[in-house]
């Protein structure tokens, strides 16, 4: 443990300097606007040419790896949307610790106190949109690898730290196409033994093992449209959908509660229809948002959705799966859940405990791939995709620093 030592000195005598550092690299980032949104909300965000533009912070990755003097190669489905993954240590025992970050962000939104891409120090906190997620952790892997470069020690790394500035995790369009992790792991760009997702939040104190599956089901009601004066010529496809809505709200899912993720849940996250309000609506739409756990599946989802429909008289509805991935769980007792607790412990004074979540991350795509992946990294879990958006400077620090140590423990 001679090499922990060695790094743990290190940034014990030069964290002013590594502060300074990850403060100026997030600040870059962030004010790169990279916010992904479906297609078809691209037009409320003039700015953008399309989806993500993850390229904008690509290349200031590109750029801090070409100054460290690390190699890298750039995997993209389209242009203008890379993932950029470089490789430090020999690899020669064929040991691979991916530490990946997505470079796309959610729109800022309303509420902010200052403009959300322009980085705000205040009270040892970074503000701005994307200083948590996921900007200010992928700054803080990559002061990590320079650390490691710098002090000679990706030479007693025989494996390799692969840290990813991905594209592509915040939206997802109809048509399922992935241009991020999943485009990676299809094609076989990368073959990791082990990934640690730094997308949770929970200021490092808890380790995600296990995360629902996510399903959005769109449902649509088919009505006739009428004038509002007469509108007994027409049949209201908003009233025949509340009738359903009401079906939906009262319906309990056909589970077995699951010891890690629990129940289930059901959010009903967007209404449509209606032109005007002398028009009898003809359509209407409605997204659910469905959370599952193991044991769950889409063809016994639909079942029940379908029950709630059938119960709605004179209805004429359309079930659409728009989206569905599963839920999954691993074992805590894996070397990657000890190597986190043992440093987390050692450096941070803090005991971190496997959880599940309701969230998804990478760790789910991995883990479906059989790589053994787990979700830990900085920030406060509230601050995710809110106004005022937040990440606490020391723990950027504190995790590049267990960044080092979970290298030189489980590659060495």
């Amino acid at each position: 443990m001679v090499n922990a030592q060695r790094v743990k000195k290190y940034f014990k005598e030069n964290r002013d300097k590594l502060r300074t550092e990850v403060i100026a690299l997030t600040t870059e980032m962030v004010k790169e606007k990279t916010v992904n949104v479906v297609s078809e909300k691209l037009g409320e965000h003039p700015y953008l040419k399309f989806r993500g533009e993850e390229y904008k912070v690509g290349n200031i990755v590109k750029k801090f790896l070409d100054k460290i003097d690390v190699q890298y190669d750039e995997y993209a489905r389209m242009e203008g949307r890379p993932n950029i993954i470089c490789g430090i240590g020999k690899n020669e025992n064929g040991k691979r610790l991916l530490m990946p970050a997505h470079m796309d962000i959610v729109p800022a939104g309303e509420g902010w106190d200052t403009d959300p891409f322009e980085v705000v120090e205040k009270d040892g906190m970074l503000i701005g949109r994307g200083t948590l997620d996921n900007k200010g952790p992928l700054a803080s892997i990559l002061v990590a690898g320079k650390v490691l470069k710098n002090m000679g020690l990706d030479q007693e790394i025989n494996g390799q730290l692969m840290i990813a500035a991905l594209a592509d995790e915040e939206a997802e369009d109809p048509d399922g196409i992935d241009y991020g992790i999943g485009y990676l792991m299809e094609e076989g760009f990368i073959e990791p033994t082990w990934a640690v997702i730094p997308d949770i939040g929970e200021n490092m104190k808890r380790i995600d093992i296990a995360e629902k599956g996510r399903t959005v089901f769109k449902i649509s009601a088919q009505g006739k449209q009428a004038h509002g004066s007469t509108p007994e010529r027409g049949v209201n496809a908003v009233f025949m959908m509340a009738r359903l809505v009401n079906e939906i709200e009262k319906m309990k899912f056909n589970y077995e509660v699951h010891d890690v993720l629990g129940h289930p849940s059901l959010n009903l996250g967007e209404m449509h229809g209606g032109a005007a309000p002398n028009i009898v609506p003809g359509t209407c739409d409605i997204l659910i948002d469905i959370r599952t756990v193991p044991g769950m599946t889409k063809d016994g989802v639909v079942s029940q959705l379908q029950e709630c429909i059938d119960k709605v008289e004179n209805g004429d509805f359309k079930i659409k799966v728009m989206s569905w991935n599963e839920p999954h769980a691993i074992s805590p007792d894996n070397e990657i859940v000890d190597a986190i607790k043992k440093h987390s412990k050692d450096v941070l004074g803090i005991d971190p405990e496997p959880f599940g979540m309701g969230g998804g991350t990478y760790a789910k795509t991995l883990n479906m791939k059989n790589v053994l992946a787990v979700g830990f990294g900085p920030g406060d879990d509230t601050a995710f995709h809110v106004a005022n958006e937040y990440v606490e400077i020391d723990q950027l620090i504190d995790f590049a620093l267990v960044t080092c140590l979970l290298s030189l423990d489980l590659l060495a």
